[in-house]
């Protein structure tokens, strides 16, 4: 079988959602109001990232220090290794911040492709935000639209979807098979998508494993 899993890290990967976590360490509380602003549909996620960014003040050894705590599922790995015996490559879709997505997964041991906004210093303690995997046509308007990163063409291989939040909603609707939880469940409970819900990796490899295992046999 061949196909994609693509992962999302903000309270996926990583379960206490580190980026979150950088601005409530490093920047003015404000940036929460325009994470608000976000999650009701008030502006979209590349404004409001770059609000946030903006908001930022560390050095660059601080940023590291702090993301050197930072710790992701115990149970990725495990997940990780199956989807690789079943000839599925691992993708990281993340519309935060690629020093923190980069850092985490290497600390972490996982050599896997990601894709993620371009946080680039400008000096001292400031930031800016770039976004290389941007797209005019992204319907949810994101800073990394994870749905350009989908192949292309009428005859698809197997794409799977995990992930939690409201930046994963488009791509969730269309992949074959969704493992939700936080707000991308409750959004797929609310549309009837179908989805396998999920608590943490442990439940995502405990039920992967058993549906491709299903869907081999009536295939073979």
């Amino acid at each position: 079988m061949l196909g994609t899993v693509y992962v999302d890290f903000d309270g996926t990967i990583a379960p206490a959602d580190p980026t979150d976590a950088l601005f409530d360490r490093f920047c003015d509380p404000s940036w929460r109001t325009f994470e608000r602003e976000w999650q009701e549909g008030r502006c979209t996620s590349r404004v409001c990232l770059a609000r946030q960014v903006d908001l930022l003040r560390a050095t660059p050894d601080a940023i590291d220090g702090f993301l050197a705590t930072v710790t992701i599922d115990p149970q990725f790995t495990a997940f990780v290794d199956l989807c690789r015996c079943w000839r599925l490559r691992v993708v990281v879709l993340s519309d935060g911040l690629d020093r923190v997505v980069g850092r985490v997964l290497r600390a972490a041991g996982a050599d896997l492709p990601f894709f993620a906004n371009r946080l680039e210093w400008q000096g001292g303690d400031r930031w800016r935000l770039a976004f290389p995997f941007a797209r005019s046509g992204c319907t949810a308007e994101l800073g990394n639209c994870k749905c350009g990163h989908r192949a292309s063409g009428r005859h698809r291989a197997l794409e799977i979807m995990v992930g939690d939040g409201k930046s994963d909603f488009c791509i969730a609707e269309n992949s074959h098979l969704v493992l939700a939880k936080g707000r991308l469940a409750a959004h797929c409970r609310s549309k009837n998508l179908p989805h396998w819900p999920i608590e943490d990796f442990s439940d995502a490899t405990m039920f992967l494993s058993d549906w491709l295992t299903r869907n081999t046999r009536r295939s073979a």
